[in-house]
């Protein structure tokens, strides 16, 4: 699916597969669980299957291992 196949300006409602996301509502984006950005659907590339939560980036995904406790918080 892409961004013009009926998702218009609205958030998409996507359940989160391992390599693989499946689209349960038609939306245009998701918005990210750290940074609260909006993400489009064909620029999705980050996300937890356990959480079931969108990530914006690299960065935005090992800040939300962090928080869950799945890293261990390292000093910078």
């Amino acid at each position: 699916m892409n961004r013009f196949e009926g998702g218009g300006n609205r958030e998409a409602k996507v359940r989160y597969l391992d390599a693989d996301f499946q689209i349960l509502s038609p939306g245009a984006y998701v918005t990210c669980a750290i940074t609260g950005h909006q993400i489009h659907l064909d620029e999705l590339r980050y996300w937890s299957v356990a959480r079931q939560e969108p990530y914006a980036d690299a960065g935005a995904s090992l800040e939300a291992d962090k928080r869950a406790g799945v890293l261990p918080n390292q000093k910078r």
